[in-house]
């Protein structure tokens, strides 16, 4: 039996000051503790009053991440509590600090696993003798490090991204706290400065090659579907030359996804089919140049191409044919070396163009794009004359500049608002200040993975599902495109806003399941979607 000691060094089960009278006796806490007994919501001002005694948005990360490591109920608390304020702390944009100054503030393994991929580990003995809570995980989320956000490859120090992940899926979704796993693939890092500072905690050299990457990554797998058959896994942060080949490769072998793929793509198509709502112009008639044909933008131009052949009838060269991709040559055409798997499938024949595009405004003055999406962490790539340029072309000019954090953006909400005299229909992917402009006030939808990847994540939960399919992740996508009700209302955010978090996320579940119970991939049966959403939903309140 778990002594009071070890109680109150177990984060999910510490109650610190909110343990009973009863429950002191119970487990011998008399002493260990004030006398004083609070409830959560006392222990909750505290924090949160603690909280604004730090200065910046990383002291405050650390100042929540050490709750976190204590008191796991009140650590949620606090964070739902204010979750408008705080998912920017324990999330993007402010993560991304954490993820560099990782090594530097290390105190806590938080209890994730560190895996070094240039050894002969066995991995199921250590997925079976280091997972206390082995057979109640139902998701893990994993990352080798290597593509960050817009920071690239912090090797060991992406454990933290792996951890926010999780702690984003317990904020928005309710996925219970006790049921996850964080794990960091360590196969070196390509960060030269990052391998030679002594204070780097992980494999200080090179990052593996990929014959032994790949055969890491398979026995992680395997060990993955002996030890954890019904967990959903999920892949975040991986360099991009990695995440759509582990993608392609498993995601019929088990229930995973890649939320840089597949959940950042499946917000777009939240973000571009609230565009259509008010543009009245389907998805299938749009012209798309997607900005930046990394992981991201591939995902994003998958998944919108799923959209168009799941609900609007296209077939898959026909969606295809909707798009322009570009990246650091300009736009990808099949004459182009040393393209992706996933930039060849969108590569334009170079014969349809009388000149080679290397720059942006001249693809836009001759593809004449009706959408124009930015992951390409470029500040300022959108400027005044490419979307004047744009805006001479369509009416309703659907502009997304996704790059975060902020400034990153390839253009800012106030500026397209001002060029486009409010014209432009505006998605961002850092949060946005509303923007005052002719006497109305336009509010920026963002279009964050939070909206998106926790409802369908417990869904698959949930349901047990087998596989995570396009036909799901479209589902998502409508229902956070649908939130929104009064969307042609002059100014109104085409996206909800993070502190509808929970209402979106149930929203989703609901969707997903539902959907997979169609699909019939559910593993587990289901007679009430909504009750079984309902009893999944974990509330931040102590427990007897």
């Amino acid at each position: 039996m778990m002594n009071g000691y070890t109680r109150l060094h177990d984060p999910l089960q510490n109650k610190g000051t909110a343990f009973t009278i009863a429950e002191r006796k119970k487990w011998r806490l008399d002493g260990l503790i004030p006398a004083t007994i609070e409830t959560i919501d006392q222990q909750a001002a505290r924090a949160y009053e603690a909280l604004h005694t730090k200065t910046t948005p990383l002291e405050k990360h650390l100042f929540l991440m050490a709750l976190y490591n204590e008191n796991r109920t009140l650590f949620y608390k606090v964070v739902i509590d204010h979750v408008t304020e705080l998912m920017p702390i324990i999330y993007t944009p402010t993560i991304g600090d954490a993820v560099m100054h990782y090594h530097k503030n290390w105190e806590n393994p938080q209890d994730a696993l560190f895996l070094q991929a240039d050894s002969t580990l066995d991995l199921v003995a250590i997925f079976n003798n280091n997972v206390p809570n082995r057979d109640n995980i139902k998701m893990i989320v994993v990352t080798d490090g290597e593509g960050i956000l817009g920071i690239g490859d912090w090797g060991l120090n992406g454990v933290s991204i792996a951890i926010g992940k999780l702690a984003v899926y317990t904020v928005a979704a309710g996925l219970a706290p006790d049921c996850v796993l964080p794990i960091v693939i360590d196969a070196g890092t390509n960060n030269k400065a990052l391998r030679e500072d002594s204070r780097y905690l992980g494999n200080k050299s090179p990052r593996l090659k990929v014959t032994a990457y790949d055969a890491f990554i398979a026995r992680f797998v395997d060990a993955v579907k002996v030890c954890f058959p019904k967990a959903v896994l999920h892949w975040e942060d991986f360099g991009r030359d990695n995440a759509s080949r582990i993608l392609e490769m498993y995601r019929e072998q088990l229930c995973t996804f890649n939320d840089d793929i597949q959940g950042t793509g499946a917000m777009v198509v939240s973000a571009a089919l609230a565009t259509t709502r008010v543009s009245q112009m389907p998805l299938s008639e749009q012209r798309i140049v997607i900005f930046g044909a990394g992981t991201a933008g591939i995902g994003i131009a998958d998944q919108l191409v799923a959209e168009m052949m799941v609900n609007e009838g296209l077939t898959a060269e026909q969606a295809k044919s909707r798009f322009y991709l570009v990246d650091r040559p300009g736009l990808l055409t099949s004459d182009l070396p040393d393209l992706t798997s996933g930039q060849r499938k969108y590569a334009r024949d170079a014969g349809q163009f009388s000149e080679q595009l290397t720059h942006l405004q001249s693809i836009v003055q001759h593809v004449k794009p009706t959408m124009l999406i930015g992951c390409s962490g470029v500040t300022g790539a959108f400027s005044e004359e490419i979307v004047l340029e744009m805006s001479r072309h369509v009416d309703r000019p659907a502009i997304l500049p996704l790059s975060n954090p902020t400034r990153l953006a390839e253009a800012t909400a106030h500026d397209l608002i001002t060029w486009t005299k409010g014209s432009a229909l505006v998605v961002t992917g850092s949060p946005s200040e509303p923007v005052l402009y002719d006497g109305n006030t336009y509010f920026i939808g963002q279009a964050n993975n939070a909206l998106l990847y926790p409802g369908l994540g417990l869904a698959a939960v949930i349901t047990e599902a087998r596989e995570i399919t396009n036909d799901m992740l479209a589902a998502a996508s409508h229902a956070v495109a649908t939130q929104v009700q009064d969307i042609h209302t002059i100014g109104a955010a085409l996206l909800p806003s993070v502190a509808t978090l929970r209402e979106t996320s149930h929203a989703v579940t609901l969707a997903v399941v539902e959907k997979t119970i169609e699909l019939g991939l559910n593993r587990r049966t289901i007679s009430n979607p909504l009750e079984a959403v309902n009893d999944a939903i974990w509330i931040p309140e102590y427990k007897e």
